[in-house]
């Protein structure tokens, strides 16, 4: 059973002090949410890294702002747990979207460490805002119309075989990947290292987008190629967007196709293909894939054989053939593409 909770800003009835953990978006103003400008309005202390003060400037007369470093995450949770447990509205500040390499994980860990829970005196909000993959996508083009992630090649806190490893995986597995954190004055190798990897897996020609700055005042776009990456101008403020091996540039947009050749011709006034229905499941998706698998196996291939054809773990093969058949679902109407 579930029911429907209305949304409302967290409250309670107990509360001392308040954090609100705000996503300020890319940079601009005026790609703020309405609820991030106001919870920085309603905010005592502003607290955030020096380049995150400087993009809100003009929302903070009047309030207590607490300027920090680049390195200095903790300590900004710290003291605004400090200050929210004195009885002020604090608005911690992140470039983008707060989870999304920002301040929400850090604070929470800071949080428990204290002993804090959600039924607390201090209470906690996170107010979401567009991330630089929103942000950087919105000014190339469509690249993120199909399966994406994104990556983080800062080793700072993370070991570099881990990232390899995710790498390497969303490499193989055709992923289209923001990195962010790309490069820096002291980490020059990891975007080399991000590209040798890629290209493994991926064609040279592999369209890439770097935008640096997006929606600031130093915006700087560069369309190049997966093997001419790593010799671009790339920092801090850039992020790196690697298409898929769909993803193409035309007319100087950046866009990966969802997949609507694959069901409908488009040489043909958009009409369905042979064999294919429209709204429902590709004759190639789950159910059509397993019966190919079934006729596979009873021709005589092996499930190394099987395994080798589909790019799949052998025993990933063998649980699903030795899986039952789920029931033919009632035809619920056309299914939904758009998210």
């Amino acid at each position: 059973m579930t029911t429907d909770t209305p949304v409302t800003t967290p409250h309670n009835a107990c509360t001392t002090g308040r954090i609100s953990l705000v996503g300020i978006g890319p940079g601009h103003t005026d790609h703020m949410t309405a609820r991030a400008r106001a919870a920085i309005a309603e905010a005592d202390v502003v607290v955030g890294y020096v380049t995150y003060i400087k993009l809100v400037a003009d929302l903070l007369d009047g309030k207590e702002v607490v300027r920090k470093g680049m390195t200095e995450e903790l300590d900004r949770a710290v003291h605004a747990l400090a200050a929210a447990r004195a009885g002020k509205k604090v608005a911690l500040i992140s470039s983008g979207d707060a989870g999304v390499y920002g301040m929400a994980g850090p604070t929470y860990e800071v949080l428990f460490q204290a002993g804090w829970t959600p039924e607390d005196q201090v209470a906690v909000e996170i107010v979401p805002g567009a991330s630089a993959i929103n942000a950087c996508a919105a000014l190339v083009g469509a690249p993120l119309t199909h399966d994406f992630c994104s990556i983080s090649l800062s080793d700072l806190l993370t070991p570099w075989p881990v990232i390899a490893r995710r790498l390497d995986a969303a490499a193989a597995a055709d992923f289209v990947v923001a990195l962010y954190n790309p490069k820096s004055g002291r980490r020059t190798r990891q975007i080399v290292e991000a590209q040798r990897l890629f290209l493994r897996h991926r064609r040279a020609d592999t369209p890439v987008a770097i935008v640096k700055s997006a929606y600031r005042r130093r915006q700087h776009i560069v369309h190049t190629t997966l093997d001419q990456m790593a010799e671009q101008e790339i920092g801090m403020l850039s992020t790196v967007l690697i298409g898929n091996s769909s993803t193409f540039l035309r007319s100087g947009l950046m866009v990966t196709p969802r997949g609507y050749a694959n069901k409908y011709d488009s040489d043909q006034g958009f009409e369905t293909r042979e064999g294919e229905k429209a709204g429902r499941s590709l004759s190639s998706g789950l159910l059509g894939w397993i019966e190919g698998l079934r006729a596979e196996q009873a021709a005589g291939l092996d499930l190394a054989e099987l395994a080798s054809r589909h790019s799949l773990p052998a025993d990933y093969i063998a649980q699903v053939l030795a899986a039952p058949d789920a029931p033919e679902a009632a035809d619920a109407g056309t299914e939904e593409t758009e998210q």
